[in-house]
């Protein structure tokens, strides 16, 4: 048993690795795939065998990325901004089921609960890094939408074209903002409708403010009217909104803090008295006594119960 997990990490040690590398080579590729058309045929044969050595990786993300649960991954993937293809995070994830796994069974005593709750561990621990990454980006985003509105609404005062004002956009602000625009333009160029690209960016984005931003956007171009007064009025909306969040995020802050802490905190005792002394809770249900179980059944919905109350009061819609 001990060889095939050790076998069996090891492959998956291999497997990280080549994704690794086709990671940090993936934009070099892109590049030079495009710009292959406009190369003489040597240079066309050395980038041939240069992306022959990541034909596995490309060819195994593109089957899983046309798949239902492929596309949700790499939609969440371009929401955080990673830069992960879909093959490479779905190993990422076993390698941490894997080496959380093997840490729990080394360090509670090689006990296959220990094993699974090491599994279970590894399993969360890439979701919560990805979606605390979404978080993140969101709310930069959502704090540059003001800066973005304004420099919008000046270029188009200006005399720009609303392609040139979101052009702009993709030059003069910090990221993630101008990332996003950027992409929005470089679809513009290829000639993508405008309608569109700004889905695609709300797709990307899935902020209320940018709904909003994006919906005046395209009615105007439908039934015609002064953009820039538009975008200046939604702007000073979306300033008051953000403050206002701000003060009532602040005012809940100890609320919410303090509902996970307090859910948190049976679990962590629960896992450090498992590590420490495992026959102790083993104890517990050793006689196969109903009561524990029930008595278990019940903390467990009391905790549940307490802090899906104590966000729901903090969640307070602006």
């Amino acid at each position: 048993m001990n060889w095939v997990i050790i076998g069996g990490g090891g492959v998956l040690i291999v497997l990280l690795v080549i994704g690794l590398i086709a990671s940090l080579n993936s934009e070099r590729n892109l590049v030079e795939e495009r710009l292959s058309q406009y190369l003489e045929d040597d240079d066309q044969k050395e980038i041939d065998k240069e992306a022959q050595k990541y034909v596995i990786t490309n060819w195994v993300s593109k089957r899983v990325e046309k798949t239902p649960i492929g596309g949700n991954i790499a939609r969440e993937l371009a929401r955080a901004d990673m830069k992960l293809k879909v093959a490479e995070y779905i190993v990422l994830i076993a390698l941490s089921i894997l080496f959380f796994g093997l840490v729990a069974w080394f360090l509670g005593n090689q006990h296959w609960i220990s094993a699974v709750i090491g599994l279970v561990i590894g399993a969360i621990a890439p979701r919560f890094y990805l979606k605390s990454q979404q978080r993140k980006r969101l709310q930069k985003f959502s704090d540059q939408l003001p800066d973005m509105l304004n420099l919008m609404v000046n270029g188009l005062r200006a005399g720009y074209s609303t392609m040139q004002a979101l052009e702009a956009i993709s030059k003069e602000l910090p990221p993630p903002i101008n990332d996003e625009f950027r992409r929005v333009v470089q679809e513009l160029q290829i000639g993508i409708p405008m309608e569109t690209a700004l889905d695609n960016l709300l797709r990307r984005i899935p902020s209320d403010d940018l709904d909003f931003v994006i919906t005046a956007i395209n009615v105007q171009r439908e039934v015609g009217g002064n953009l820039s007064e538009i975008l200046d009025n939604i702007s000073f909306t979306i300033r008051e909104r953000i403050r206002i969040k701000g003060e009532v995020r602040v005012m809940t802050a100890q609320v919410r803090t303090s509902g996970t802490v307090l859910s948190l905190i049976p679990f962590g005792l629960t896992l450090i008295l498992w590590f420490l002394n495992p026959e102790y809770l083993m104890s517990i249900t050793a006689k196969g006594n109903l009561c524990a179980g029930a008595i278990i059944c019940v903390v467990l919905g009391l905790i549940f119960t307490g802090y899906f109350i104590m966000m729901r009061i903090a969640d307070i819609e602006v």
